[in-house]
């Protein structure tokens, strides 16, 4: 049965840093290169917060933590640069944060709180995935091709994003740092 606002009574979201483009879209057309069936449904980013159900008649609560959360922390620039993989625990292949990691871990310790305190599967690691569950002959090639990429942006705020019927990562509000 629907939530208000037409939302199911169970909504998933993630909150992220978002990857801006060219370097967004560049990771995007890499992981559908590489055959990645997820790679059009996922906006490139930095993950801040992994995909987490919720009441839908709680969000107006996580949203008034995320403000304060983004109204409590400041701009900061983020470098991508070489791969990463955290195989064999996990078939994941990514590009590595080299700056910006350390905002990242106190911003994800800050959002993991409050209405959104939780227990994650795997300790933090800030990253932008390239490929995921892939073979490994491909996740190699992955690998092998993010050695060489580099993006440098500043960050300006995080983003909450939802997790719609049709499978796509959407999008949804944007919270500005303080």
């Amino acid at each position: 049965m629907p939530g208000g606002d037409g939302l199911p009574e169970v909504v998933t979201i993630g909150v992220s840093v978002s990857v801006p483009d060219p370097y967004g879209t560049a990771i995007q057309d890499a992981r559908a290169g590489h055959g990645d069936p997820l790679a059009r449904s996922i906006p490139t980013h930095v993950t801040l917060l992994p995909p987490t159900e919720v009441p839908a008649g709680e969000l107006p609560k996580i949203e008034e933590h995320l403000a304060a959360v983004a109204a409590a922390h400041r701009p900061f620039r983020m470098l991508l640069r070489g791969s990463g993989t955290f195989r064999p625990v996990s078939p994941v292949v990514y590009v590595r944060v080299e700056e910006g990691a350390q905002e990242c871990r106190l911003l994800e310790a800050d959002i993991r709180s409050g209405p959104l305190a939780r227990e994650l599967a795997f300790p933090y690691h800030p990253h932008v995935t390239v490929a995921h569950g892939l073979p490994e002959d491909v996740l190699d090639q992955a690998y092998e091709q993010a050695r060489g990429f580099r993006a440098d942006f500043p960050v300006p705020g995080f983003g909450l994003s939802r997790f719609d019927a049709d499978e796509v990562w959407r999008p949804w509000r944007s919270y500005p740092f303080g």
